[in-house]
């Protein structure tokens, strides 16, 4: 017995001693006056995280597609303290936008401290219904855009002698969920991806913190595009993201994270949920994958091949307002996610579906 309190107070000493050092290292980096660019800033969990941003003095780069949601996020970052906010057209599945984006905030800010690879897209829907073309349009929205940043950002941050990246990948990118599928692969990709920078960077004094989290109320179902039985998929994805016990509150995961870049967190799991499906993933794989298999045959709406797609706000679900919805309809509203976005294309199956939703 006597061994056992004397390891539980030395396990104590060193839990207490590790969040002392965690706070000490956050403390010694501020975002104040630093250049961060965000991609996909005009909307979700990147406008929650450019408007924390702006409180902690950042000067603040967003792009997006959108010039009409870029001007609304640029009023509420300027409402919240932002003295400084460069909005930046751009389609991030194309090389030239990505590249002229990083030049525009470096020749205007004449440097580029953090970098946040945030824009992406949700696609909801039985494998079924997934075309080649579904996989290869979130590679590029999920892997290559991301990679194309870094590869852009990273010369300026070494020329600075130091920066930080975050890469916003999904605890999807850790474990791959039923009709979810080609989201998964990208975002595994992507964990990979920034992983490994991280491992290659350091030694150049570059942190990259790859954050992982679980369902989070930024309102972002609404843009997200769904296959197979459109209001059955978007009916689960949407209550399900609304849920207190399922789904995070934006605003605090988004401190989260840019506390985790602060003190330089290689990687961070947000949400108890999500922390629990990767603790019981990691003790066994199989059960969770029984799991999801169960879920897949008995719970989730089955597959017809069908290409074609909708997005959530196409479904007659999305017009209904229930209150099983209410968090997520409220943070839609805050978050700039009820500007239906006006470069999205039609949703015939051959949509592109790269907007700034997670």
């Amino acid at each position: 017995m006597k061994d056992w309190h004397k390891l539980g107070i030395a396990l104590g000493g060193f839990l207490a001693g590790r969040a002392i050092a965690r706070e000490i290292l956050a403390s010694k980096y501020s975002f104040h006056d630093k250049v961060v660019l965000v991609t996909g800033g005009s909307r979700g969990l990147g406008l929650v995280m450019a408007r924390q941003l702006a409180e902690q003095g950042a000067r603040i780069a967003i792009c997006a597609r959108d010039e009409e949601e870029l001007e609304a996020a640029h009023h509420q970052l300027r409402a919240h303290g932002a003295w400084d906010v460069l909005t930046i057209q751009c389609d991030i599945t194309r090389a030239t936008d990505i590249s002229n984006a990083v030049e525009k905030v470096s020749n205007y800010f004449h440097g580029l401290d953090v970098l946040i690879n945030n824009a992406g897209q949700i696609l909801v829907g039985p494998q079924e219904n997934m075309s080649i073309k579904d996989y290869q349009e979130l590679m590029k929205i999920h892997f290559y855009a991301p990679l194309r940043f870094m590869q852009a950002a990273i010369p300026l941050m070494e020329e600075q002698g130091e920066g930080r990246i975050i890469n916003i990948s999904s605890i999807g990118g850790k474990i791959s969920f039923p009709h979810l599928l080609p989201y998964s692969t990208s975002k595994f990709a992507l964990t990979a991806l920034s992983e490994g920078m991280y491992t290659s960077l350091r030694k150049k004094n570059i942190i990259v913190t790859t954050a992982c989290p679980g369902l989070m109320r930024t309102g972002s179902p609404r843009n997200s595009r769904v296959k197979g039985d459109y209001e059955k998929e978007y009916r689960w994805f949407k209550i399900s993201d609304s849920l207190p016990v399922l789904s995070a509150n934006a605003e605090k995961a988004a401190a989260k994270i840019l506390k985790a870049c602060r003190r330089g967190t290689p990687e961070i799991i947000l949400t108890l949920p999500a922390r629990l499906a990767n603790f019981v993933y990691g003790i066994s794989p199989s059960l969770m994958l029984r799991m999801f298999e169960y879920a897949d045959s008995h719970m989730l709406p089955e597959g017809d091949g069908n290409s074609a797609s909708s997005y959530g706000y196409e479904t007659k679900y999305e017009k209904e307002r229930t209150a099983w919805t209410r968090l997520t309809d409220e943070a839609a509203r805050k978050n700039n996610e009820m500007e239906i976005a006006r470069l999205h294309l039609p949703t015939n199956g051959n949509g592109n579906g790269n907007g700034e939703a997670h």
